[in-house]
């Protein structure tokens, strides 16, 4: 550790988060990760806007989160596919964010959820910092980056090849395994929310989702889904109203042939010299 802190003070002051790199320079690793991403924030919209009126809040995608300073600088950064930080800022000074940098923010984010291709090894990577191999100083993990230093509270890993989601809760300064509830979603109680694993279709493609749920277990719609209820429930609204339309036109119809029928009785009844106004005597 103290040769990081020699580091940070031979290159102080810290940089912020226009003097960093937005990207490393990989490839995305597979098709499914922004819209996925993009199916996360869509559907979780009208929750933050609950949780915050003020709208301090804000959500990275295949953004870097600096939590220590190297060279060259994205050696000093992890970037989740999706994360959440409470209680921040959406922009900076102005500008929208290029990363985000937690050695001036200290706020730590709630939940990180990275989308593994493989098999899950790189997520589940615990190499502390300041291993060598072979005389050579190796990159620290990502999932000890997360539990040890930026110390995330939820941490998720989604196997997208293999249908498989895990979800970590930071308890007593390390990872545990949650266990999922009896709809086989994963509490995330601080956001009021679920996690879980959806089969459905979205951009043209076809398979398992992360998705959210209310703590009810009540899908969070994302914004086509939630104009296509609307506009469901505005057919319904149309249908009901023309059906009572129609009921009422019945009833009309029914009190009028009601109407003609006693006017046929009268008429007769007048015909055989029998008054139908009169009162029967009693």
């Amino acid at each position: 550790m103290s040769e990081t802190v020699t580091d940070i003070n031979r290159l102080a002051p810290f940089p912020d988060h226009t003097q960093l790199p937005e990207e490393d320079g990989t490839f995305v690793k597979n098709f499914q990760e922004h819209p996925q991403s993009i199916l996360l924030t869509d559907s979780l919209g009208p929750v933050l806007e609950q949780r915050h009126p003020d709208g301090q809040y804000c959500i990275g995608q295949d953004s870097g989160i600096y939590w220590r300073e190297t060279d060259p600088p994205e050696k000093g950064a992890e970037a989740p596919d999706w994360f959440y930080v409470p209680n921040v800022p959406p922009n900076l000074d102005g500008e929208v964010r290029r990363s985000y940098v937690f050695w001036r923010e200290l706020m730590a984010p709630l939940i990180a959820l990275e989308f593994a291709s493989g098999n899950g090894e790189e997520e589940r990577d615990r190499t502390p910092l300041g291993v060598s191999v072979e005389g050579k100083t190796v990159r620290p993990g990502k999932f000890w980056v997360y539990e040890r230093i930026i110390r995330i509270p939820y941490y998720g890993i989604y196997e997208i090849k293999s249908g498989q989601l895990e979800v970590y809760h930071l308890t007593d300064f390390s990872y545990q395994m949650i266990e999922p509830n009896e709809r086989g979603h994963y509490p995330i109680v601080p956001m009021g929310v679920e996690l879980g694993l959806w089969q459905g279709t979205y951009q043209n493609q076809n398979q398992l989702w992360l998705r959210w749920w209310d703590l009810e277990g009540n899908l969070l719609l994302i914004g086509s889904e939630r104009a296509e209820l609307e506009k469901q429930r505005t057919e319904q609204e149309k249908q009901r109203a023309e059906q009572e339309k129609q009921r009422a036109e019945q009833e009309k119809q029914r009190a009028e042939a009601a109407e003609r029928k006693a006017a046929r009785l009268a008429e007769r009844l007048r015909s055989l010299g029998i008054d139908p106004d009169a009162e029967e005597d009693i």
